[in-house]
């Protein structure tokens, strides 16, 4: 397993390529602000070829290059159709009216093949399989893709802006709720194995261990407790 990753952009979003191996197709996730030129020195060393491009959810920050990225290589991007409206509107996303300076000239608008994730799909791409879970509470839309256990390879879980190290995502722009948020840590992070790698939208990677150990709103989900919205951190993008 090849998983290569790197913060692109004004807000430092993680983008991920994935493959089985060095020389054999990829996937790649969350191409975002200015990740073009990443994702093509990516591809060019390690030897890939692009098969696909999933999001974890709308937000402009995720998805700003998926047109050029998914045109350069003539593949399909995949997202949840209740965050497809932001691919073309990414100012009504943050709560902007349209017109107003969004960090300079995007590329914005839908790729000429896109595809609809649904809750519980399993996605072969480039000889994987990846499972999607939707995950509302950052927006309306949010998906986390897991892959499972091969060989000594742990689980991995692509968390979005659903869960941080130490954190989890906003809940303050449009789409977001803090109870949707809380249900789906519930729902799609707690069952997971302690030795499953999160690999998040921002920030380090963690474990669901570690967090379930020492993330606030994740033990709080596990007790049973909700989160305290006036003294609750606020991370993400």
């Amino acid at each position: 397993m090849l998983i290569a990753g790197f913060p692109a952009g004004a807000w430092g979003t993680n983008c991920y390529v994935v493959a089985p191996a060095a020389g054999e197709e990829c996937v790649i996730i969350d191409p975002g602000h200015q990740a073009t030129r990443g994702v093509e020195e990516t591809l060019k060393k390690h030897r890939l070829k692009p098969a696909a491009v999933v999001l974890t959810h709308g937000h402009i920050d995720h998805v700003a290059s998926v047109v050029p990225v998914c045109g350069a290589h003539d593949v399909p991007a995949w997202i949840h159709p209740r965050d497809r409206y932001m691919l073309s509107d990414p100012e009504k996303a943050l709560g902007r009216s349209i017109g107003m300076p969004l960090m300079g000239e995007l590329t914005i608008g839908e790729p000429d093949d896109l595809k609809e994730l649904s809750d519980g799909a399993k996605l072969e791409l480039a000889g994987m399989e990846f499972s999607v879970a939707h995950a509302p509470g950052h927006t309306k839309g949010s998906v986390t893709f897991r892959m499972p256990e091969a060989g000594d390879v742990p689980p991995v879980l692509f968390s979005g802006d659903l869960l941080f190290a130490g954190s989890i995502g906003r809940t303050d722009l449009p789409g977001g709720d803090m109870d949707e948020m809380l249900d789906s840590l519930g729902r799609v992070c707690l069952p997971l194995d302690d030795s499953t790698v999160v690999l998040p939208g921002h920030n380090e990677h963690t474990t669901i261990g570690r967090e379930r150990a020492t993330n606030p709103y994740l033990r709080q989900v596990a007790a049973g407790l909700g989160a305290n919205p006036d003294t609750a951190p606020r991370r993400g993008i």
